[in-house]
C-alpha cells in the first residue's frame, strides 16, 4: 500500500503562483509514475502532468508553458509548480502514483494506482 499526502493548495490571484507537493509513504520502492490530475465539479478528472522515475515528463498541452512537474525520488515526493495561474485553473488537484511490481522473472508487471485526497486550488481576484 502507498499513502499520499498533498499540500500547497489555496487561494491565489490571477497571474500568481502556487506549488503543490505530494509526499508518498508505505511501499514507495515500487512507485514508477507520479502525476497530478485536476477535477472541476461536473467534469471528468483530467491529467495535468506526469513524471517517470527516470524524470521523463508529460504535460497536458494547455498547461505545458505554465506548469512544471518534478519529483524527488529520495524524498518520495512529487511537486507541481504552477505559474501565471488563470481562473480556469480553479479545481481540486489530485496526486496520483502508479506502482509497478514484477512478481517473478517470467511474470508480467503488475501495476496499481493510488490517489491522494485532493487539494483545492482557487484562482480569483
Amino acid at each position: 500500500q502507498v499513502q499520499l499526502m498533498e499540500s500547497g493548495g489555496g487561494l491565489v490571484q490571477p497571474g500568481g503562483s502556487l506549488r503543490l507537493s505530494c509526499a508518498a509513504s508505505g511501499r514507495v520502492r515500487s512507485i514508477d509514475l507520479m502525476a497530478w490530475y485536476r477535477q472541476v465539479p461536473g467534469n471528468q478528472r483530467e491529467l495535468v502532468a506526469s513524471v517517470t522515475r527516470g524524470g521523463s515528463t508529460n504535460y497536458r498541452d494547455p498547461m505545458k508553458d505554465r506548469f512544471t512537474i518534478s519529483r524527488d525520488n529520495a524524498l518520495n515526493t512529487v511537486f507541481l509548480q504552477m505559474d501565471r495561474l488563470e481562473p480556469g485553473d480553479t479545481a481540486v488537484y489530485y496526486c496520483s502514483v502508479t506502482t509497478r511490481i514484477v512478481p517473478c522473472i517470467e511474470c508480467p508487471p503488475v501495476t496499481k494506482d493510488y490517489w491522494g485526497q485532493g487539494t483545492q486550488v482557487t484562482v480569483s481576484s
